[in-house]
């Protein structure tokens, strides 16, 4: 007899469908933002100081909300303010003449995401069975990366329609409201599947865990900015007008991959499969390295696209496996704030040796770096896999 298809809680479905609505309003304003700042009077170096402090702010307020969250058995409230305030704040965009307008505005959207990311995390692992864990957070990821696929078109469908980008920054509030009554319709899961409100004990984070966010944050080091393969690929011949397209043909061969990723996962161990996926982004760095070829560039992305399959939904599901569930808060802001906070000295590294050696040879760096990380966690495996069965 064959096994009943699983259907996906009706939380963890509208949780998904709040991602894609809220990256589609994001998206429709950040392909704009570098544009928009720039006529406002800002240098490129206020840019990068706006989208640095961006993500740290982020980054330390996930880390905060997994404190936060531990110490409560409610996660919605959370979730749903974290969204309320990105959903007030982006529209504001329309409004600002000057740039610490953008930066006010930007760090507000990031407050409002720092908030929010943790504990929609622990709503999706705790709605979710142990072994459709990968498959709960494979969806929501695919969800998340069609909204970064429409948000960029509806954009150019409004400024073809003959709107201003004022109007479009105005524009993304629908979106964001719609994303507001999803996220109302989201139920808390069983408390069985909840931390006590208040952790009688304060227990640390295994070191099973301890050591998986190390090798993590190994690979993050050498995992920059995707910015800088759009670079490599005007440098090999993509012409400027075809970049949004490749980008657009990117997110589709993530959010596909990401959807089934998250079925693979728990069908196979997941550290095998976070393994793969760096040792496919190992190769594909190289090879953006040696291209040379216009149409090299566009079979790599595409193949780029299935490192996040392999990733995104294992490494999610793996935080879950290894975190008790009293500390489950903590390890997935630490979770989040690894790759987040990580994502500023990677930028910087690579971007110093690309251009004071070669593109060739920031690619390399960070090849090597996920090589190391991959041989890394096949070592890890053998001492800690047991604990994730």
């Amino acid at each position: 007899m064959s096994e009943k298809k699983y259907r996906l809680p009706t939380s963890i479905i509208a949780l998904g469908v709040t991602s894609f609505l809220t990256d589609i309003g994001s998206e429709m304003i950040f392909p704009l933002l570098p544009v928009f700042v720039a006529s406002l009077g800002a240098s490129a170096t206020f840019l990068g100081l706006i989208e640095g402090l961006a993500d740290a702010t982020s980054s330390f307020l996930k880390l905060a909300s997994g404190y936060v969250a531990d110490h409560t058995q409610r996660k919605k409230p959370m979730v749903l303010f974290g969204y309320g305030v990105a959903t007030i704040a982006r529209p504001l965009m329309a409004f600002a003449s000057a740039p610490w307008h953008v930066l006010t505005i930007r760090l507000t959207d990031r407050v409002g995401k720092g908030i929010r990311s943790t504990p929609r995390d622990m709503l999706i692992a705790g709605s979710a069975p142990r072994n459709k864990t990968g498959q709960a957070f494979g969806f929501h990821r695919a969800m998340d990366h069609a909204g970064a696929v429409v948000g960029p078109l509806v954009a150019t469908a409004l400024l073809g329609f003959g709107c201003s980008v004022r109007t479009v920054f105005m524009m993304a509030i629908i979106p964001g409201i719609l994303a507001m009554i999803a996220v109302a319709t989201v139920r808390e899961p069983p408390l069985e599947n909840q931390p006590p409100s208040i952790p009688t004990v304060q227990k640390s984070l295994p070191k099973s865990l301890r050591g998986y966010f190390a090798i993590l944050l190994l690979f993050s080091l050498g995992n920059a900015s995707d910015a800088f393969l759009l670079l490599r690929a005007k440098d090999l011949g993509v012409p400027i007008m075809a970049l949004p397209l490749l980008w657009t043909t990117f997110h589709i061969a993530k959010l596909i991959s990401v959807y089934w990723g998250g079925h693979w996962s728990d069908r196979v161990p997941r550290h095998n499969l976070i393994i793969a996926g760096w040792m496919l982004y190992a190769a594909t760095y190289l090879t953006f390295g040696i291209a040379t070829q216009t149409w090299h560039v566009w079979a790599l992305f595409i193949i780029y696209g299935l490192y996040y399959g392999l990733t995104e939904p294992a490494e999610r599901a793996l935080v879950k496996d290894l975190a008790p569930i009293e500390v489950q808060g903590r390890a997935y802001g630490f979770y989040n704030f690894i790759i987040g906070v990580s994502a500023v000295p990677a930028g910087v590294l690579t971007g110093w040796i690309w251009q004071t050696w070669s593109p060739q040879a920031a690619l390399a760096t960070g090849a090597g770096l996920a090589a190391v990380a991959s041989l890394s966690l096949i070592a890890w495996s053998k001492s800690f896999y047991p604990t994730t069965q």
